[in-house]
């Protein structure tokens, strides 16, 4: 599926083309505002980082799920860091 993400370390949004599958994504239910981590993907040397409003994923370069430990609040520390 082709979706448009922000990369911020090109300054600009990029259309790429991902699947979503349980063997590169995990999903979160839990969410008290619209901003908070909906789902975090590897992707290609990277992380995505979906909300659950209608923003453009956040594509942040050598990061991984591994990394963070699957985790939400993890993840959402490494979003703000490219806010």
């Amino acid at each position: 599926m082709k979706i448009i993400v922000c990369n911020p370390q090109k300054g600009r949004l990029e259309t790429i083309d991902i699947e979503f599958n349980e063997n590169n994504t995990t999903w979160f239910n839990q969410h008290r505002t619209a901003r908070d981590i909906r789902m975090i993907t590897d992707l290609d040397q990277g992380l995505l980082i979906s909300e659950f409003d209608y923003t453009y994923p956040i594509w942040i370069y050598d990061a991984s799920r591994a990394d963070i430990g699957h985790d939400q609040k993890k993840a959402r520390q490494l979003r703000s860091r490219y806010e």
